[in-house]
């Protein structure tokens, strides 16, 4: 069982607290094992007013929350039965379980809020295998030859042309291979 993304439908206005309640759920039911990282979506705006800059936080996904979970019976339940909550996306109802969000689609979403699926200091190390999925070498393979752990960046060596060339890609832009 791998730990995947899943989105979560809730009121509108009641993403923090569902995500409070679930990880105060989590805690309380043992199931630190099954639901990992509870994230509600945000990006941070500059909006000057009165000639003052002010930063605000504002919500990508109204409604939802993130949540990094193993895909159990009784995870799948937590969620569900956590108050707020109204439901995952991806789900058909009659008790079929929701389906995942896509490696590239979180990594996009997490990318824009400065964070990364991956571990890279743990997941990723230099000489890793990765299939390029985004970006103009996608479709390519290659080999990770620097890893820049404050930018979620890397380095990776593919072929071109018969040349192995490095190439800067963001983390959202590759799948590591095995």
């Amino acid at each position: 069982m791998e730990k995947l993304w899943y989105v979560v439908n809730t009121y509108s206005g009641h993403e923090e607290s569902v995500k409070e309640k679930l990880l105060m759920r989590t805690e309380s039911m043992g199931m630190q094992d099954y639901i990992y990282r509870v994230i509600v979506p945000e990006t941070t705006e500059i909006e000057i007013k009165d000639g003052v800059k002010k930063e605000k936080k504002k919500k990508m996904f109204p409604g939802y929350v993130l949540v990094e979970m193993v895909m159990s019976d009784e995870a799948w339940y937590v969620v569900r039965n956590t108050p707020g909550v109204t439901g995952f996306i991806g789900s058909s109802g009659k008790g079929a379980k929701p389906t995942p969000l896509l490696p590239q689609e979180i990594d996009r979403i997490l990318a824009n809020m400065g964070m990364s699926r991956m571990d890279l200091e743990s997941e990723m190390a230099v000489g890793d295998k990765v299939n390029i999925v985004d970006g103009p070498f996608k479709g390519m393979m290659g080999t990770v030859d620097t890893i820049d752990l404050e930018n979620n960046r890397l380095s990776v060596l593919i072929d071109l042309f018969g040349q192995e060339t490095p190439v800067e890609v963001e983390l959202y832009q590759v799948n590591k291979i095995g």
